[in-house]
């Protein structure tokens, strides 16, 4: 029987692991970044209670912002991973997966309590298993409300003494577990607490990928699939063609870019029976398809996703 997860927790692993190798190589963002990020993390990770002895030190709080599809939550995951691949000298690293909207209620002080008991108890819990614990929280603004914008009218009272409590609990978690990073994503940074804003160590803005990163989204999407079907290697090497494509999905998302591609195996009927026959032009085609159906000037449109391209 799977042991029951605490509430709230979605998800509970030990770091690293092989089969969490992959999103941090599928996730392209411009410059460094990424390289940024985990050293970031890597610093808190080895020397967090050195630098628990500054006057100013680090809360082990990221934050990363930006619009659906651009890969927030898979960069994230792939975070987790190589950070704990870097520490692993160290011992091996626990990884918590969060689900924020476990946490309201309509029982008066419920909340707060819930959000209380993660920090102060569970995740210190969870802590003292192993060296180092990373934990991720996906659209935060569900637990961390901007309380100077929030109406009592629309949010109760237990919704602001909740914020409250995910401040307390991160000062605590700081004091308690200073080798520990927490991970949050939100799609409206607007709507994030300012106090937690303000905790924040590194915040990293995700925005739509530019001409060069949409290139290279379809470059690995490419590559993948020739991993598995060798044959259609002839559609990676179709410069023109992934050009084409590239400039067709200027301004997609990187997880819409990646569909276009998957939706190219449906092109035609021969490709459905064997993708080793892709060609760049079906890449093309697919990526004109999903261009097309998703474009604001198309009045057919209903902005839903177009479940025909998957």
């Amino acid at each position: 029987m799977t042991p029951r997860l605490p509430q709230g927790v979605l998800g509970l692993h030990a770091l690293p692991a092989d089969h969490h190798e992959g999103p941090w190589d599928s996730i392209f963002v411009p410059g460094d970044l990424k390289d940024r990020l985990l050293r970031h993390c890597v610093l808190v990770l080895r020397h967090g209670r050195r630098l628990a002895q500054l006057a100013g030190p680090p809360h082990g709080l990221v934050l990363l912002a930006g619009p659906p599809g651009t890969g927030k939550s898979t960069l994230a995951q792939g975070l987790a991973q190589r950070a704990a691949l870097a520490v692993s000298d160290l011992g091996a690293t626990t990884f918590v997966e969060i689900d924020p909207h476990a946490f309201p209620s309509d029982m008066l002080g419920e909340s707060q309590r819930a959000v209380s008991r993660l920090f102060h108890e569970t995740l210190p819990e969870l802590a003292a298993r192993r060296p180092h614990l990373i934990v991720l929280v996906d659209e935060v603004e569900a637990l961390a409300v901007k309380r100077s914008t929030a109406s009592f009218e629309t949010n109760p009272v237990d919704v602001h003494r909740a914020t409250d409590a995910v401040l307390a609990g991160v000062d605590a978690l700081r004091s308690s577990c200073p080798r520990t990073i927490v991970v949050t994503t939100t799609n409206f940074p607007a709507a994030v607490d300012d106090a937690l804003l303000s905790r924040t160590d590194f915040v990293a803005h995700l925005d739509l990928p530019d001409d060069r990163t949409v290139r290279r989204i379809i470059e690995h999407s490419l590559a993948e699939i020739t991993a598995v079907w060798p044959a259609a290697s002839a559609a990676r090497t179709d410069i023109a063609a992934i050009d084409e494509a590239a400039g067709l999905l200027r301004g997609f998302d990187g997880r819409q870019i990646r569909k276009a591609v998957l939706a190219a195996l449906i092109a035609r009927d021969e490709v459905a029976v064997d993708p080793g026959q892709l060609t760049g032009q079906d890449i093309v085609t697919a990526a004109r398809t999903v261009a097309t159906r998703n474009s604001p000037n198309n009045t057919a449109a209903t902005g839903l996703p177009d479940h025909a391209t998957v």
